[in-house]
């Protein structure tokens, strides 16, 4: 049992969910269900994590009174499909990023999370890392001064990955990695005042690489990049008029980090170890929004989602991604 007793159930037999499901179970979650679209997919996948429960369809899942809450891990375009069948079910709801295709599909279902009473969260897990809890005090603290620059990449060598170079699926390197770096920067300075996007794309028509400058009112930017035909440092840092922050490869997992002063001097060391990937950490956050009696958390509410989302779609028109759906 979890410390608020949700019971969960899971929207896709994939390996993201695998992940998750690990994660929640190592640290006592109560998970007891799985849907996929094919009832012999599910049952599979129920037997190989331990899970009692087995659906066919989202549906049957949705409508199970033993389920509380429900983590979305479809391929992408199949999110708001999903997670509006599990909050139509009045469940609670952690939706994996990119949360949808743009900004539109998210404010559908804030909207219609609103409307049942229920939590929407989006998965974007290292937002509750102990790292990047640890950068925040540090942001909320002034340390770093005036905080001016982000720089981080996501880069990596999926070539390999089908799904990845076809657009029906959401393929290309902006919704799947590029997610990482453009949602930091809105950790870091909130909505960005301008976009400006550089892309190469693929024969099929998905970026290959694409490299972003946000700006903001005061004048700082966030540089960043993402690819996915190759392996890039996957590091990131925050660079302020007092000091800076630079986070270990690969800075969106549970890694460590390093704060120095304006003189280049290191200040701070943080490596705080973490049983398992930390995706639990999203996890407990829904349960905790959900115990709180409210519909939204500070670290990454609902109208912060659909900002990234609009973000995202301003790089998409800029770059020319589009997609069927």
């Amino acid at each position: 049992m979890t410390q608020n007793g949700l019971r969960w159930g899971i929207i896709g037999a994939g390996g993201i969910a695998k992940a998750q499901v690990n994660d929640m179970k190592l640290h006592g979650f109560e998970v007891t269900a799985v849907a996929a679209r094919d009832l012999a997919k599910a049952q599979a996948w129920a037997d190989e994590m331990g899970l009692p429960k087995a659906y066919g369809s989202y549906e049957e899942l949705a409508a199970d009174p033993d389920i509380d809450a429900i983590y979305v891990a479809t391929v992408h375009p199949a999110h708001a499909a999903a997670a509006t069948i599990a909050l139509e079910g009045g469940k609670h709801v952690l939706v994996e990023k990119p949360f949808t295709m743009d900004a539109a599909e998210a404010q559908a279902l804030v909207d219609l999370a609103t409307s049942k009473n229920v939590v929407l969260l989006e998965a974007m897990w290292t937002r509750w890392l102990p790292h990047m809890v640890r950068i925040r005090e540090i942001l909320a603290e002034g340390l770093l001064g005036d905080v001016r620059v982000v720089l981080a990449d996501h880069d990596q060598n999926n070539e390999h990955v089908e799904r990845m170079y076809r657009r029906e699926l959401g393929g290309g390197a902006l919704l799947d990695l590029g997610i990482y770096p453009v949602s930091f920067a809105w950790d870091v300075f909130g909505a960005p005042s301008t976009v400006l996007a550089h892309a190469t794309l693929t024969d099929a028509g998905v970026d290959r690489e694409t490299a972003i400058i946000l700006g903001y009112p005061s004048g700082a930017h966030a540089v960043l990049q993402t690819q996915m035909s190759g392996t890039g440092p996957n590091r990131a840092a925050i660079v302020g008029t007092e000091g800076r922050i630079e986070i270990e490869s690969v800075w969106y997992n549970v890694v460590g980090f390093t704060r120095y002063d304006r003189a280049g001097d290191v200040v701070e060391r943080f490596d705080e170890k973490v049983d398992g990937r930390g995706m639990h950490f999203q996890a407990a956050e829904l349960e905790r929004i959900v115990a709180s009696g409210e519909l939204a958390g500070e670290i990454l509410p609902p109208t912060e989602t659909v900002g990234i989302m609009g973000t995202l779609d301003e790089v998409r028109r800029q770059i020319g991604l589009t997609y069927p759906s």
